[in-house]
């Protein structure tokens, strides 16, 4: 009788589940799995800031091509009121009287950013790589 009570937990002791290699296993596919990720970069805009302290006073203001976004988030373009979809035929058209001329958007501090990005938009598919933000005080 003691022979079979020893011999029960001898067979208890060797069913036991081992699981390091199962941690290895998961450890392996975590590694291969982060070795073979790609990580996308994601496009933004470009923009240049400048310091909080000083603001930037523009210098030659008078030959750039000047977008106003006011407080209703209307742009004005040539003391015109523009629809939106209509920015880019304006930018074109007074980019190509002069391709020299920099585009130089003024927001009102009230004005929502979707209408700069759309400003900004419209500004580099009308060809146009120098842009210039200003604030209204």
């Amino acid at each position: 009788m003691r022979n079979h009570i020893a011999n029960i937990k001898i067979e208890e002791e060797e069913n036991e589940i081992n699981l390091t290699p199962m941690l290895d296993v998961v450890f392996i596919m975590l590694i291969f799995f982060i070795v073979t990720a790609s990580f996308l970069r994601e496009s933004g805009l470009d923009t240049n800031r400048p310091d909080q302290d000083q603001p930037q006073v523009l210098q030659d203001e008078e030959g750039a091509i000047l977008v106003i976004i006011d407080e209703t988030d209307d742009i004005w373009i040539d003391n015109r009121i523009i629809d939106p979809r209509a920015v880019r035929a304006n930018i074109e058209r007074l980019h190509a009287e002069d391709p020299d001329r920099p585009v130089v958007i003024q927001t009102a501090t009230t004005s929502r950013a979707q209408t700069l990005v759309v400003v900004m938009d419209a500004s580099r598919q009308a060809s146009v790589y120098d842009i210039s933000i200003a604030s209204a005080q």
